[in-house]
């Protein structure tokens, strides 16, 4: 069994930054692709990011791409998020999630994968 924990979330002013941290635990070992979401109020969960750690390829929705970026951080088995030029519509909540039989190429859905972390409030705001 896995466990993710997600921390970095705060408030930021538009243009902005901020590193999301997505840090596992347990069988490790055993899952490959490591996603971010995200959940506006009122809206769907929105897969944006994703990372697969057999070939490091990655993954971005087109409304993060140029803007964030995901990268792995082996020495302390994290996947981190880096946001820059925020804005407000990026406001919600992020989770990162995983799943042993996932592989992440061209869309990510919510529905693929079974272990989540709890979530992360991102505030986008002047």
């Amino acid at each position: 069994q896995v466990q993710l924990v997600e921390s970095g979330g705060g408030s930021v002013q538009p243009g902005g930054s901020l590193r999301l941290s997505c840090a596992a635990s347990g069988f490790t070992f055993a899952y490959n692709a490591i996603a971010w979401f995200r959940q506006a109020p009122g809206k769907e969960r929105e897969g944006i990011s994703c990372i697969n750690r057999s070939d490091g390829s990655t993954y971005y929705a087109d409304s993060v791409k140029g803007r964030f970026t995901i990268s792995r951080v082996n020495a302390k088995n994290a996947v981190d998020l880096h946001m820059n030029s925020l804005k407000p519509e990026d406001t919600g909540v992020y989770y990162c999630a995983t799943d042993p039989d996932m592989y992440c190429d061209s869309h990510v859905d919510a529905g693929d994968f079974t272990t989540w972390g709890q979530g992360t409030q991102v505030t986008v705001s002047s």
